[in-house]
């Protein structure tokens, strides 16, 4: 069974920092490519950042320089680093496995249920 759990969320003051935590299990992790994604109320679902398996990292524009994603394959665990937050980075942030499960050859999308942030003073 694969999981991903989302840890970290919460309430920030504009300028502030966050840092979130994915712990992903029942994959083969180290190929996974991983992903955080967000979403606002009201808005669709958006990319803010990957992480290939060989640690190639893309951002959207709106987050480049201020969030930073990274991986530990050790831990099965993916991160999101984020400073300056603004008031438009509150959503809830998704955590996202493309890859396969323990056991299998078949490749897929797997999603957390999703962890709050709130910028806000």
């Amino acid at each position: 069974q694969v999981q991903l759990v989302e840890s970290g969320g919460g309430l920030v003051q504009p300028g502030g920092s966050l840092r979130l935590s994915c712990a992903v299990s029942g994959t083969v992790f180290s190929s996974n490519a991983m992903g955080w994604y967000r979403q606002a109320p009201g808005k669709q679902r958006e990319l803010v950042a990957t992480i290939t398996s060989g640690s190639s990292r893309n951002y959207v524009d709106s987050v480049k320089g201020r969030f930073t994603i990274s991986r530990d394959n050790a831990k099965n665990m993916v991160y999101l680093q984020m400073n300056s937050l603004k008031p438009e980075d509150t959503a809830v942030y998704y955590c996202n496995a493309h890859g396969r499960r323990v056991g299998s050859y078949v490749v897929m999308d797997y999603w957390g249920k999703g962890t709050l942030v709130t910028v806000s003073s």
